[in-house]
């Protein structure tokens, strides 16, 4: 395993890569169709019916959330009318499912927005959820990168890839311009609803404009309300509206978190668990282990949901059921209830009591953000079949993966790059 030495990376838990080839650097994304994604349905929706409208969202560089509340304006609905089973990337050419209650496909046909198009597939009787997908297709370009041995590089990796790279959160999951989501998730958990506000609003990145910086940092000086919504333009629609709370309930910043969707709410909350579950791989790899080796205590988690635990006798038999796709290694993402302790959980409640985060705090946040967060076992491994080609100084990756994974964990295991050249 070779380590990263990209500072970012180190911060998020990202701090190993499977394979010791150089990379390839290279941009990523250098325009939204070098990333395209497609969403593979769970079903054929086409044959279901119900108060659910079911519609296909193809969107060119819009950010999920900013495009569901466009979508509920020109509709007349509240945004909580709209679900979708997964969260797509901002710059690229996503296409995706959304669930509309009670909203007829006439008033979807007269939705007129730039680069967002909707056709109706089909109805059901229950809201998308996160997850009600089988998985998605990626077909990625990554440009001007080093041409020196570049096919066997992109060989070598590509044949890592098919056994095993670790199954890291990627940078979207924490904020692209702005990686502060689990940061805002911790701040809530601790029950430090203002920290939450001020770093939401407050908090400037060097890659925002300029002058977006100055008013955030003005904000996070002076905590004057009124000042940053006179500042902020229109377009920063949650951070206003969290603004307009407190300008009109000053003090309450619990209530002004409120203001914001709750799928974005509880989204902070599940960036912390995602942080610690990188944490958590990154500590099982210094210590020595590997992604498909399993050692006594490790935690098995099948393909039908199943979980069992690794004991020395039954170490062979485990190894060929990994070797043929039937379970993987997985560590627990902590929620409200306490996880059996194994090996990878060893490290985790480490972290836990370093972070000082407790159990409870997660069943705090559940009911503040009316979200289970019940912890998940999730694989530490990462493997797909990756077509590749390799023109001059560009390589192209189509691939397939399942819900929850990340195309740029399988990216940054080619390019070996700063992160900010992958979003």
């Amino acid at each position: 395993m070779r380590q990263s030495t990209f500072p970012l990376e180190l911060e998020l838990g990202m701090q190993y890569y499977a394979s010791e080839t150089d990379g390839i650097g290279g941009r990523l994304r250098a325009t939204p169709d070098d990333f395209i994604v497609d969403e593979i349905p769970k079903k054929d929706w086409s044959t279901t019916a119900g108060p659910y409208l079911i519609c296909r969202l193809t969107k060119n560089n819009w950010e999920l959330q900013h495009a569901i509340k466009e979508i509920a304006r020109r509709l007349a609905i509240s945004h909580r009318r709209i679900g979708w089973a997964g969260t797509k990337d901002k710059n690229a050419i996503t296409t995706q499912l959304i669930s509309l209650y009670d909203v007829t496909p006439a008033a979807v046909a007269d939705i007129r927005l730039k680069d967002i198009r909707l056709d109706v597939v089909g109805q059901a009787n229950e809201q998308l959820s996160l997850g009600d997908l089988a998985g998605n297709r990626f077909d990625l370009v990554i440009r001007n990168v080093d041409r020196d041995q570049l096919r066997s590089r992109v060989d070598e990796t590509a044949a890592i890839a098919k056994t095993a790279l670790p199954n890291y959160f990627g940078l979207q999951r924490f904020g692209v311009i702005r990686p502060l989501t689990h940061r805002i998730g911790e701040c809530i958990l601790h029950g430090d609803y203002e920290c939450a506000v001020v770093m939401y609003i407050g908090e400037a990145f060097p890659h925002e404009r300029e002058d977006i910086q100055k008013i955030r940092t003005a904000y996070k000086d002076s905590r004057d309300a009124n000042e940053a919504l006179r500042q902020l333009p229109q377009s920063f629609a949650f951070e206003r509206s969290m603004l307009h709370h407190l300008y009109n309930h000053q003090g309450d910043h619990a209530g002004a978190l409120q203001q914001l969707p709750p799928k974005l709410l509880s989204m902070f909350v599940s960036a912390f668990q995602s942080y610690l579950f990188n944490r958590a791989l990154s500590h099982r790899i210094e210590d020595g282990n590997t992604l498909t080796e399993p050692v006594p205590g490790d935690r098995l988690l099948f393909t039908n949901g199943r979980t069992d635990v690794v004991t020395s006798q039954n170490i062979p038999a485990v190894a060929l059921h990994i070797a043929r796709n039937r379970c993987s290694i997985a560590l627990f993402m902590p929620g409200k209830d306490p996880a059996d302790r194994t090996t990878g959980n060893d490290a985790m409640t480490e972290i836990l009591e370093e972070v000082q985060v407790t159990h409870e705090d997660f069943r705090r946040a559940a009911t503040f953000v009316h979200t289970k967060f019940d912890g998940a076992w999730r694989p530490i491994a990462l493997s797909t079949a990756i077509e590749t080609d390799v023109q001059d100084d560009t390589v192209r990756l189509r691939f397939s993966l399942p819900p929850g994974h990340y195309a740029t964990t399988v990216c940054r295991e080619f390019m070996k790059a700063d992160p900010l050249q992958m979003v």
